[in-house]
C-alpha cells in the first residue's frame, strides 16, 4: 500500500466506529478494521474525522486580495461591482497568478480538494484571468483538482463584444466545466440566462449562475432559470448562487418554491460572508441579513452547498477559505443547533458540494481517488462547530498538508 490511515472515524459512517482506510496506486484500496498490509507511509489518527476533503463550489481567485488597491467604501454603500471594475483593469496574467496561487494554497491548506472557480472575462480584461486560473490548475493538480466556471460580471445584452469573449473562452476548453452570468447587471436579465443555457448545452457543460441578489423578493430570476432547467432537461446540471431574495419571504412562500427547486433539479449554494457583508445596505439599524436557509431547502430535497465566493476584495473584505469557518458562520447566523443540521451543514462543504458540481469520483469507497483530509474532531457536528483544524490532507495518497496540533505547555 501506499498509505494507511488507522483508528479513523468515517464522514458519513460513524456507526461503523474506527476502521482503516488504505490507498494503493492513488486510489482507495481497502476500507476494514485492522488492515495488516505495510504501506510506504502509515498514520493513526486516533479517533479523528477523515473526509474525502472538502468541495468548494463557489468561489473568485482572480480577484481574490486586491481590498488593498481598491477606492474605499463610501458610507454604507458597497458598490463592490465598480470597484472591482477598476481594479480588474489593471490585471496582468502574472499579477492573476500570484494573488490566486496565495488563496488556492491557503485553500489547500484549509483541505479543501475539489474546486470550482469563477473567473471573469469581461471586457477589456478578456481572457487574461481565464488563462492564469488555466495555468494555475495544471501546476496545482497535485493538490486539488480545479474547474473552472467562465462568466460575465459587467453584463452581456450591454457590453459590446462581452458574448463573443464568453464563446472564445469556453472554445478553449482547457478545465472549463460550466459557464455563467450575473443577470442582475445585464438590462435584459432574460436575455442573459437563456443564452447561458444554450451554451451550457451546445459546450456539454453545467450552468452555474449568479442569481437573485437582492433585498426584496420582487423581480425574481429563479422561475425562468427552472422552467429552462425544465426545457432544456437540464435537471442535476444548474446551480444558482445567493438568491437573497429567497430569503426574504416568509417561509411558506418559500416552500413551493424549494419543492420545485428539488423537482427540477436545481441546486443552491449560500454564500454566507458576502451575502452577510452586502445585504441590508440601505438600513442603519435592524439590519437584514439576507442568507438562505439552507437547511429548510435540504429537508425538501434540494442539494444546496455553502461557499466562501470571495477573499480579501470589496465584495467580502475577509476569508482564510476555510470552508468549515464558513459552515460555521452560516451555522451560527442561521441559528443552526441540532447535531443532524450541523451535520447537514458539513455535507454541504464536502458531499453535497460534489454532487453539484458531479463528482461522480468523489467519496470514501473502494475504487475512489484516495482523497483523504484528516479533521480534529471526532463528529462532522463537531468539526462545524468547533470549526476544527484540519491536521492532515492526502491527494491521490499523496500528503499535501501537516498541521500539528496545537500543544498547551503547562508549568512545571
Amino acid at each position: 500500500m501506499d498509505l494507511v490511515l488507522r483508528n479513523v472515524v468515517l464522514a458519513g459512517r460513524a456507526r461503523d466506529g474506527k476502521l482503516d482506510i488504505a490507498v494503493r496506486d492513488g486510489k482507495i484500496a481497502a476500507i476494514e478494521r485492522g488492515i495488516a498490509a505495510e504501506a510506504r507511509e502509515t498514520l493513526d489518527v486516533g479517533g479523528r474525522l477523515v473526509c474525502a476533503g472538502f468541495v468548494e463550489t463557489h468561489i473568485h481567485l482572480d480577484k481574490s486580495r486586491i481590498i488593498d488597491r481598491c477606492a474605499p467604501e463610501q458610507g454604507r454603500l458597497a458598490q463592490s461591482v465598480k470597484r472591482v471594475q477598476a481594479a480588474k483593469r489593471d490585471f496582468t496574467d502574472e499579477d492573476v497568478y500570484a494573488r490566486a496561487k496565495a488563496t488556492l494554497e491557503a485553500a489547500i491548506l484549509q483541505g479543501t480538494t475539489r474546486m470550482r472557480n469563477h473567473v471573469e472575462i469581461d471586457p477589456p480584461l478578456g481572457l487574461t484571468g481565464l488563462k492564469a486560473i488555466q495555468r494555475l490548475a495544471n501546476d496545482y493538480a497535485w493538490a486539488i483538482d480545479l474547474e473552472i466556471s467562465v462568466f460575465l460580471q459587467e453584463g452581456m445584452t450591454n457590453v459590446t463584444g462581452a458574448e463573443q469573449l464568453l464563446i472564445d473562452a469556453l472554445k478553449t476548453g482547457e478545465r472549463i466545466n460550466s459557464v455563467g452570468g450575473a443577470p442582475r447587471y445585464d438590462p435584459s436579465p432574460a436575455t442573459q440566462i437563456r443564452r447561458v443555457f444554450e451554451l451550457g448545452r451546445e459546450y456539454g457543460i453545467d450552468v452555474d449562475l449568479h442569481l437573485d441578489f437582492g433585498n426584496s423578493p420582487e423581480g425574481m430570476d429563479l422561475p425562468q432559470v427552472m422552467d429552462l432547467t425544465r426545457e432544456y432537461r437540464y435537471g442535476g446540471r444548474v446551480n444558482v448562487g445567493h438568491v437573497t431574495k429567497l430569503s426574504t419571504m416568509p417561509p411558506e412562500k418559500q416552500e413551493p418554491i424549494a419543492r420545485r427547486l428539488a423537482e427540477t433539479g436545481v441546486a443552491v449554494t449560500v454564500l454566507t460572508a458576502t451575502d452577510l457583508f452586502l445585504m441590508g445596505r440601505e438600513q442603519t439599524y435592524d439590519v437584514r441579513r439576507g442568507i438562505v436557509d439552507v437547511n429548510a431547502l435540504d429537508r425538501l430535497g434540494v442539494t444546496c452547498s455553502i461557499a466562501n465566493n470571495n477573499i480579501l476584495n470589496p465584495f467580502t473584505p475577509f476569508g482564510d477559505c476555510s470552508l468549515l469557518r464558513i459552515a460555521n458562520l452560516h451555522a451560527n447566523t442561521l441559528q443552526v443547533g441540532t447535531n443532524e443540521d450541523l451535520t447537514a451543514c458539513f455535507e454541504m462543504i464536502s458531499s453535497d458540494g460534489a454532487k453539484i458540481m458531479n463528482l461522480r469520483d468523489y467519496g470514501l469507497e473502494i475504487g475512489k481517488p484516495g482523497d483523504l483530509v484528516v479533521i480534529d474532531a471526532a463528529s462532522e457536528a463537531q468539526a462545524i462547530a468547533t470549526v476544527a483544524p484540519v491536521l492532515h490532507a492526502f491527494k491521490r495518497g499523496r500528503r499535501t498538508v501537516t498541521r500539528a496540533p496545537a500543544t498547551l505547555h503547562r508549568p512545571n
